[in-house]
């Protein structure tokens, strides 16, 4: 319960920091297509779902959107594999069976050779759509 107050507050505050607008006429452009950027991935229904599922599960007790917690962040995640035609189905089957101390993962030489614990409870679909959601957070 106290995950999903802290997510809902977490988006709380991030759509009222986008609600604010420039009034002044010497506007950023970068600033303004960061904006642009964040309004459309929160009004992204991939990333509605997938955040609410990310929230109803574990994963923020070792993931963290901008910061290694446990494993890796968000971010590197997405960044890692932006583009890739394999990323959502490689993705969905590690948040699904986990990853063991002596499986070969990505992320070893970063996370202190961690394991990723299975989640067979998640679904297939639901395991995509956190990995949709994660995805949209890349940089590139």
């Amino acid at each position: 319960m106290k995950k999903c107050f802290i997510v809902i507050a977490s988006l709380v505050i991030v759509a009222a920091c986008n609600s604010n607008t420039n009034s002044g006429s010497n506007s950023d452009s970068s600033s303004a297509t960061a904006d642009s950027k964040s309004a459309d991935l929160s009004s992204n229904p991939d990333y509605q779902k997938g955040l609410t599922l990310i929230a109803a599960n574990d994963c923020l007790t070792c993931h963290k959107i901008d910061e290694k917690l446990v494993g890796p962040s968000y971010r590197d995640v997405a960044n890692k594999y932006a583009g890739s035609d394999t990323a959502l189905n490689y993705l969905s089957h590690r948040i699904i069976h986990g990853v063991g101390a002596n499986d070969q993962h990505d992320w070893a030489d970063q996370t202190n050779n961690a394991i990723m614990t299975p989640h067979l409870a998640v679904s297939e679909a639901d395991a995509d759509q956190m990995v949709k959601y994660i995805l949209l957070l890349s940089n590139k």
